[in-house]
């Protein structure tokens, strides 16, 4: 049963059962892919509500300082995904400009000729262009906007119990959001935006049982999710750019085609059914275009998710503001 966010210690479960069930995700998906970026952005919003939701139940007092480190850590969630906002889209305009391939595609699949097999080899080769300047402009993005963000996690202010006990607690829970966030962004702007080495790698996490922290529980689920995720890009023989399992996926799928036309002196010659050169290979064809798809759609899925998260900023904000305004 999933528990309750109705109080302090409630949140804290929330947030070690929403990592838990994120790592469950993470453990039945292919590394990095865009069906666990969307549980991962699902969990950050939901979090989000619940931390909103939170406060009407603390009956805190109106226009004290709680609610200056509430907005603060608002400002922070939003213009990191503003960061997300900006990669996306660029991925976006990406994937619209990669479906010339699927239509050239098509097309040679209708009247193969050497005409049409010239034209894949034109959309394949403005592709890989503008997958290198997609890549070249997040790097960048990163280097300006990430980084002062500072997005890691802090297991220092676990050791200030009695600053964690302010505002009822809600200051404990803060902190606490702080991490989660921080690292839920991480793996969205790894998987969407650009890779960049995290300054938390070495972090490890404090064990229940020697820490006064009473929300605790929960570091032990974010430590376990991040050695996981930390052991799978070890493994990685390349962690540069974006990370996308579906986006290197498709670029891999490209780049083997182009190889082989550039082997087999285009189109016509490497694509090849039953040995007879020329013959469309509609297998071949379709698991392309079936990559695609999945690019394109999961893609937009996480778009959507995104807008959803910039409404329900805004207004979380506003109700509480109007909640200390007595409106």
């Amino acid at each position: 049963m999933k528990p309750s966010s109705s109080s302090v210690n409630g949140f804290y479960s929330l947030l070690a059962h929403g990592l838990d069930d994120l790592e469950r995700c993470f453990s039945a998906q292919q590394f990095m892919s865009l069906q666990f970026l969307q549980r991962a952005m699902a969990l950050l919003r939901s979090l989000h509500s619940h931390l909103t939701h939170l406060v009407h139940k603390l009956h805190l007092p109106c226009g004290d300082k709680w609610l200056d480190e509430y907005m603060d850590e608002s400002s922070r969630l939003w213009e990191a995904s503003l960061v997300l906002k900006l990669g996306l889209s660029s991925m976006e305009s990406y994937c619209a400009a990669a479906s010339s391939i699927i239509s050239s595609l098509d097309n040679w699949l209708l009247s193969p000729s050497p005409h049409l097999t010239r034209q894949v080899m034109r959309a394949m080769s403005s592709s890989r262009r503008e997958a290198a300047g997609l890549e070249e402009e997040n790097r960048v993005l990163v280097e300006n906007r990430v980084r002062p963000l500072a997005l890691q996690l802090n297991e220092r202010v676990l050791s200030l119990e009695s600053k964690l006990h302010g505002f009822n607690g809600f200051r404990g829970v803060l902190y606490a959001m702080r991490n989660v966030s921080s690292f839920i962004l991480i793996i969205l702007l790894w998987g969407s935006v650009s890779y960049w080495s995290d300054p938390s790698s070495g972090y490890r996490c404090t064990p229940v049982e020697s820490t006064h922290f009473y929300g605790s529980g929960f570091m032990v689920s974010l430590g376990r999710l991040q050695q996981r995720l930390l052991g799978a890009m070890e493994g990685m023989d390349d962690r540069t750019g974006i990370l996308m399992h579906e986006l290197r996926q498709w670029r891999a799928a490209t780049e083997e085609l182009w190889e082989e036309m550039e082997r087999a002196g285009g189109l016509m010659n490497c694509c090849v059914l039953d040995g007879v050169a020329g013959r469309p290979n509609w297998e071949r064809v379709e698991r392309l275009k079936d990559s695609f798809r999945l690019l394109t759609c999961g893609t937009e899925n996480l778009v959507n998710q995104l807008d959803d998260l910039f409404d329900e900023i805004a207004e979380g904000r506003k109700k509480l503001l109007d909640l200390c305004s007595h409106r």
